[in-house]
């Protein structure tokens, strides 16, 4: 496939040998919770997906009480930020592809750390990567990035929100009929994540009277941002589509598909009306944690983030009445990828890796 919805992996011997080679491009994306990395190549409009790795490393365990990274922690994340390195180069250098530019980023939990940068400069040394914490304004636009192709579904204007492990992005979008890039006309950046919700009140999201507060409290957070942009003023002038990208949006859309295991083909770019929202939150509050860890789209190893992912979009979701949702399955590594291919210059070109 030759899309920013390709999650294929292509083998080494599939790309053009020496003489007919196309660069990679590899993002890497440290959060509160997962370090992930994407490798691709230009094709189209997008991207062919060469590479890809996921793993929970828990780095923000523990942040919200102590405001620091643990050593744990940090040895976590390293060693999978060297296993991204290595994968890197091995593509840069022995499969046969063209020059590899790279970026690597962290966000929220290295933000908020009192040991967040000399966190950064060990990982670099052990790593060799050049990585980098961004701010909030720019994990919004590469969110937004990412997801240009369906946020151009809207008519007029999209709300686009990130749940992640440390905090939660929301931007309000203007939608160009022009064919031009998506504008992003404001930003918010939450300081709640699923990870950060689930050391603070795990067991409050297992009752119904803990999930309303912690909805509320969320909610509160978003009225200032509803007050100077006048969201719901513009969703009641129509033209307005809903896009969420987090793991909690799809988790809801494989409980609303009822997947026997989750396939992200289904699931990036599905469109959810209120109702169908309404059925998957109502369904995984339903099932407490023992039947989310059974349901194939969780998890043991995710099962604890849900229902707090799930406070913060409800709230997200009551708050603006905006009538259809639609879940991608892409983020912030995508948004890397594409802005890099957009950006690269040919005399630029080079390895980006130490």
């Amino acid at each position: 496939m030759a899309s920013t919805s390709s999650a294929s992996n292509i083998p080494a011997g599939a790309l053009p040998k020496r003489g007919g080679r196309r660069p990679v491009f590899a993002g890497i994306d440290l959060g509160t919770n997962n370090c992930r990395m994407l490798l691709g190549t230009p094709a189209g409009q997008g991207f062919q997906v060469l590479d890809s790795f996921s793993r929970v490393v828990r780095l923000g365990e523990g942040l919200y009480e102590t405001g620091r990274l643990s050593a744990e922690a940090m040895e976590r994340a390293i060693a999978s930020l060297s296993i991204c390195a290595e994968r890197a180069r091995r593509w840069a250098v022995d499969s046969g592809a063209g020059p590899l530019r790279l970026r690597a980023i962290a966000t929220e939990a290295c933000r908020q750390a009192e040991n967040g940068a000399e966190f950064i400069a060990l990982a670099r040394a052990r790593t060799g990567l050049p990585l980098e914490i961004i701010n909030t304004r720019e994990e919004a636009e590469l969110a937004m990035e990412s997801c240009a192709s369906l946020i151009a579904k809207a008519e007029r204007r999209a709300l686009l929100f990130d749940i992640g492990g440390g905090s939660t992005e929301v931007a309000w979008v203007r939608v160009n009929c022009n064919g031009a890039a998506p504008e992003l006309i404001g930003y918010l950046s939450l300081p709640v994540g699923v990870v950060t919700l689930s050391e603070r009140c795990t067991h409050a999201c297992y009752t119904e009277e803990g999930f309303a507060a912690v909805v509320e409290s969320v909610a509160a957070m978003l009225r200032p941002f509803e007050a100077v942009h006048r969201i719901s003023q513009e969703i009641r002038q129509g033209g307005v589509l809903m896009v969420g990208t987090s793991g909690t949006v799809t988790t809801l859309a494989g409980v609303s598909l009822k997947l026997e295991r989750y396939r992200r083909g289904l699931v990036d770019g599905f469109f959810m009306n209120r109702g169908a929202v309404e059925a998957a939150l109502a369904e995984a509050k339903a099932l407490g944690r023992e039947g989310l860890s059974r349901h194939p789209c969780i998890g043991a190893d995710r099962v604890d983030f849900v229902l707090p992912g799930c406070a913060i979009f409800a709230a997200i979701h009551e708050l603006w009445q905006i009538p259809d949702l639609v879940v991608a399955d892409r983020g912030l590594r995508e948004g890397m990828l594409m802005r890099l291919m957009r950006n690269v210059r040919p005399e630029r070109r080079g390895y980006g890796l130490a």
